[in-house]
Order: C-alpha cells, then sequence, then structure tokens
C-alpha cells in the first residue's frame, strides 16, 4: 500500500486566532556563544550571549495529538536560532532579535513572540545589558 502525500483536507484546521485557545511556548537562558557586537574589539571573537523567546501560540484542533508535527517545536526553533548566529557576525543584539522574531513568527501557529537577547559581559559594571522586543503577527 502506497502512503499518499497530505491533502489540505487531511490537516487539521487551527481555529481563528482571536476565539481559540493558546499556549505559550518558551525556551528561556539558551546560551551560545556568536559573534556580535558593533565595537571593534568584538570583532573576530565569540562572547556568551543569552536568548529567551516567549511565542504565544494558537492550539491545534486537537491538543492533546501527542505529535510533533501539531506543535511549536521549541527543539526546532533553538536549531534554527543557532543557524542563524552561524551565518557570521552580527553588529546589534536588536538585529539579532528581529532575525529571531521572524523565524519564529513564520510559523503559522504563532501568533505574537518575546524575543530577549542578552550579554552578560557588556557592561562590566552591570550585570547584563540587552534588548527585548515584542512582535505580533499582522
Amino acid at each position: 500500500m502506497s502512503k499518499r502525500q497530505k491533502t489540505p483536507m487531511d490537516i487539521t484546521p487551527l481555529p481563528r486566532s482571536e476565539t481559540a485557545p493558546r499556549r505559550r511556548v518558551f525556551v528561556h537562558d539558551l546560551v551560545l556563544d556568536a559573534y556580535i557586537g558593533a565595537y571593534e574589539s568584538e570583532q573576530g571573537v565569540t562572547q556568551p550571549i543569552k536568548i529567551d523567546f516567549e511565542a504565544d501560540v494558537v492550539e491545534p484542533a486537537n491538543p492533546v495529538s501527542d505529535s510533533l508535527d501539531d506543535i511549536l517545536c521549541y527543539d526546532s526553533m533553538t536549531q534554527a536560532i543557532k543557524a542563524i548566529i552561524a551565518e557570521g557576525h552580527i553588529k546589534l543584539v536588536e538585529t539579532l532579535a528581529e532575525r529571531i522574531a521572524d523565524l519564529i513568527l513564520s510559523e503559522p501557529m504563532v501568533i505574537s513572540v518575546m524575543v530577549r537577547i542578552v550579554k552578560p559581559n557588556a557592561i562590566p559594571e552591570a550585570e547584563a545589558a540587552g534588548v527585548e522586543i515584542i512582535r505580533t503577527k499582522r
């Protein structure tokens, strides 16, 4: 018996986002080394950054399907974030935050996302510095 491809009729539709139950998918304190920074001293060297994201998603029609195909997978998002960082030097944490937000918002079930990027070593007298953005799908 051959396996046929899924058609739009086979896929469980998402409820309307205004009325649908929601859940929040998150990763906190993802620590990665990144080529990031606008200053000359930050060129050509990695530095640690901490990344948090929280994505509000519409629950699928069958929220207990127990299938990775029906959820926003935080592991997949984490791997995609690592791929963004691996692309090369980024000057601003704001730029990285926007790229991560765009990535997460590209997922159909995501309604909004918060992304926080922290540079623990940015200011010697401070515990950390960084940026937090919130973006909503239009």
